[in-house]
């Protein structure tokens, strides 16, 4: 699908979906759909844009040229001269942004409410918070809007949205993505961090964003051969959790464990205790340094527009004295030890990404400590200097249920391949156009798809040139009278069939197809209106073999 194409789909979607409070700023169409043509006439002339045609959105505390820069907070409006570096590689790469995303104002929350631009809904039950503080990112990925976002994360703003709507969060190592052109939160401990449908995705993205490390860290413990080592702490260590979700959880532990990774048990104190030190403790100063002043004059100029939650939060802070701060990091520092001693003898730890997923109104009645609540696994990863990387791991109750994969500094890639492990994944045959090294393949490897064979169908098919563009064939089931087919079984993760399906044009359906093995997977058929004056090819046995003919 060209780039043009993409972003009409894009704005329709957009109005379709009619979710104005996820925007704070919108690119007017026509200039988004003039810097597609441009990308299409790059592709076109062979320029090399990994990311042509990628649409994504930034948070609204992410430098775009041409938007302010708010924050979350009209007040505070700036505009910036460029774009932020992370912006820009994208763009650079081919990517096109949309606009910018609301959030909790100035990041401070977990909730995703705390907006004069409106609480952003869940993209799956609108009764329920979206998660934040990059919420309008989330919820513009999980509606299927933009391939990805930008958020960013200080206390797992990276994570709990993509937990509750579902979709992949990415939280890198401090440093590796650069934070110039973000409004800082806490600016010791800030993370840029990307959201994506499937984690291929958000892989593809961040090594675009990424820097050569400007750090050195003594290098990671030797890891001795055999399977991946995964800590779990003991039940009673997670606290009370949503209906349901511990069940959830120990099946995720379970698929790690049939998937042969090695359980090991871990003592969860230290990570909680230093959680609750984020806001609990003298960290939040840092808060009052990046925006204390700006709010001080806003409040005294009677200024619209400040969360009165975020302002109790931050003003506060500017009143902890220092020597609780010097107490603060020595305490920290001891239990990041401890921490780190829990972790030596493992390769990540598997956490739910939250202890629950509330409403609104449950949020509206206890603003802090429901938002307190939802940091207890995430608030300690950036104090600690670890990675993390949210995943969906089924549903509860009907709404998503997300895990999160820790390690330690530059780990990275290493919790991306443990999660690998987490993806429930379907398969999916193919006859035609999406075969290895035909034009639409590149779809299934966008969403994570792996070859798993090549085979034949059973013999009750024929096979038919359509009249379409790209030309693509249409496999109808006949029964008697029918032949067997060339084809390929995909694997790739399930909501990425979803995707898949969603773009699937007439007369292309989804149906159940049998191979020669008498198994069946899903797979694309055609219907049988659409075959008139298609020619008959079957007598050639599949698709590469009539374009050889």
């Amino acid at each position: 699908m060209s780039a043009l194409s993409r972003v009409r789909a894009a704005y329709a979607r957009i109005e379709a979906v009619d979710r104005p409070e996820i925007w704070i700023d919108l690119r007017p169409q026509p200039d988004v759909e003039a810097e597609a043509r441009a990308i299409d006439a790059r592709v076109a002339a062979g320029d090399r844009l990994p990311l042509a045609g990628h649409l994504f959105a930034a948070k609204g505390n992410i430098d775009v040229a041409g938007l302010p820069t708010t924050a979350g907070c009209p007040a505070y409006a700036y505009e910036p001269e460029s774009d932020a570096p992370v912006v820009a590689r994208l763009r650079r790469a081919g990517a096109i942004v949309l606009g910018t995303t609301n959030l909790d104002q100035f990041a401070t929350g977990l909730v995703g409410t705390r907006s004069p631009h409106g609480a952003v809904r869940n993209a799956h039950d609108p009764s329920r918070i979206s998660g934040g503080s990059s919420s309008g990112s989330a919820v513009a990925v999980a509606l299927g809007i933009v391939d990805l976002a930008l958020g960013t994360d200080t206390a797992g703003s990276g994570r709990v949205p993509a937990a509750f709507n579902g979709i992949v969060g990415v939280k890198p190592t401090r440093g590796l993505v650069p934070t110039t052109g973000v409004v800082p939160a806490c600016a010791s401990i800030d993370c840029v961090t990307v959201f994506a449908r499937t984690l291929p995705e958000a892989e593809q993205a961040l090594s675009f964003m990424t820097s050569p490390p400007t750090r050195e860290l003594p290098p990671l413990p030797q890891r001795t051969p055999g399977p991946w080592r995964i800590a779990v702490p003991p039940r009673d260590q997670l606290g009370e959790l949503d209906e349901g979700w511990a069940e959830a959880y120990e099946t995720a532990v379970e698929q790690l464990h049939s998937a042969g990774a090695d359980i090991r048990p871990l003592d969860l104190t230290p990570f909680t205790e230093a959680a609750a030190m984020l806001y609990e403790g003298a960290f939040v100063a840092e808060r009052y340094t990046a925006v204390g002043s700006f709010i001080d004059k806003a409040i005294a100029a009677e200024a619209d527009g400040l969360d009165p939650t975020v302002t109790g939060i931050i003003t506060r802070a500017r009143d902890i004295p220092a020597h609780q701060l010097y107490a603060d990091q020595d305490r920290l520092a001891t239990l990041r030890t401890r921490a780190l001693a829990e972790l030596a003898d493992a390769d990540a730890l598997l956490l739910p990404t939250a202890p629950g997923h509330p409403t609104l109104a449950e949020v509206a009645a206890d603003p802090l400590g429901t938002n307190a609540r939802l940091g207890r696994f995430t608030n300690s990863t950036n104090l600690f200097d670890l990675a993390a990387l949210a995943v969906p791991a089924g549903e509860v109750n009907a709404l998503p249920f997300g895990v999160m994969l820790i390690g330690p500094a530059f780990t990275d890639d290493r919790l991306a391949r443990i999660a690998e492990l987490l993806r429930p994944e379907t398969q999916l045959t193919v006859v035609g156009a999406h075969l290895t090294g035909q034009p639409l393949n590149p779809q299934l490897l966008a969403l994570g798809a792996r070859l798993d064979q090549t085979t034949t169908t059973a013999p009750v098919y024929r096979l038919h040139a359509l009249p379409t563009e790209p030309p693509k064939p249409g496999l109808v089931y006949v029964g008697e009278g029918g032949a067997e087919i060339e084809a390929e079984v995909w694997r790739l993760p399930t909501e990425g069939l979803g995707r898949l399906l969603a773009t699937l044009p007439h007369p292309m359906a989804l149906g159940s197809v049998q191979l020669s093995d008498d198994t069946r997977t899903p797979g694309f058929l055609c219907e049988p209106s659409a075959l008139t004056n298609a020619e008959d090819i079957t007598s050639y046995g599949g698709w590469r073999a009539y374009l050889n003919r």
